[in-house]
């Protein structure tokens, strides 16, 4: 079977086609949907970015003849007071039902699509949460979804690196007792970091899969991001231009929770929460 898989994400609106279990390939519009959120909603603009991004991507999946198009969505829209106006949007523009999930499901389709049910963890920083989980023995036995991300730390204090850093130092400390075992980054903020370390000037996701992020190269990379103006930010090989005001902050936040953890890196997975999602699906069915 052929399906296509949407996410909507904080940040962005990604597609994945995927035919008998196998992963054909990823698409990723940057809609930025957590974007100037005012007492928890979601702004016009935002929501008419996003709606016609998902749009785009029903339209792209019924062109690839897939058997069934999943969609889901994430903190931005479970968080804001407005969500039942913008999943009717969504219905309204495509005719989509979206499946709004949970911190705890957002954690639990990370370790499905990343760690394929093996021991393992994963840290991923999306545009408005960044979850921890952890798999061992074919159990989930920590999990927990922190209520900051890139877009939504940008918001609130912009390029102050300073500021965000005293943040995220209280921030952080919600997340308890992690237990230490192999971490794996997912999402679009390790895979651009891997990517610009690479310095790769067309994304290649199987040199991006199973890459390896260290502690000391992701704290180089966070200097030069901050001595940089937006502008030359969006000139740096492997970042998309899209991403060039929130990618400093989305490094912060990837470092302050491998501080915190205490590892000197992480291996990044090109599977992530897409994938999890359609086993999450299957599994159900």
């Amino acid at each position: 079977m052929r399906f296509g898989v949407i996410d909507i994400g904080s940040n962005s609106v990604r597609f994945m086609l995927s035919e008998d279990g196998v992963t054909k390939y990823k698409k990723v519009i940057t809609t930025k949907l957590a974007k100037g959120m005012k007492d928890k909603m979601l702004s016009n603009e935002a929501v008419e970015r996003t709606v016609r991004a998902v749009s785009f991507f029903v339209e792209h999946a019924l062109q690839e003849k897939v058997d069934k198009t999943l969609c889901y969505a994430t903190a931005a829209v479970r968080s804001a007071n407005n969500k039942e106006y913008f999943l009717k949007q969504v219905k309204k523009a495509c005719g989509l039902d979206v499946e709004v999930v949970d911190g705890k499901t957002e954690c639990l389709l990370g370790l499905m699509g990343a760690c394929e049910g093996k021991d393992g963890a994963i840290i991923d920083v999306g545009g408005a949460s960044t979850e921890i989980a952890v798999i061992k023995g074919g159990k989930v036995i920590y999990s927990h979804s922190l209520d900051v991300g890139a877009v939504k730390l940008t918001d609130a204090f912009l390029q102050n690196r300073e500021n965000a850093q005293k943040c995220l130092l209280t921030l952080v400390k919600e997340y308890g007792d992690v237990p230490a075992v192999n971490v794996k980054g997912i999402g679009g903020t390790a895979t651009t970091v891997s990517a610009v370390l690479q310095e790769l000037e067309i994304y290649d996701p199987l040199k991006v899969d199973g890459s390896f992020v260290s502690l000391k190269d992701l704290s180089s990379l966070i200097d030069s991001l901050y001595s940089m103006t937006i502008e030359e930010r969006k000139k740096l090989k492997g970042l998309q231009p899209e991403r060039a005001e929130v990618i400093g902050n989305g490094c912060l936040i990837l470092l302050s929770v491998m501080q915190y953890l205490g590892i000197d890196g992480i291996t990044v997975s090109e599977k992530d929460n897409l994938e999890g999602y359609l086993n999450y699906y299957l599994e159900r069915r």
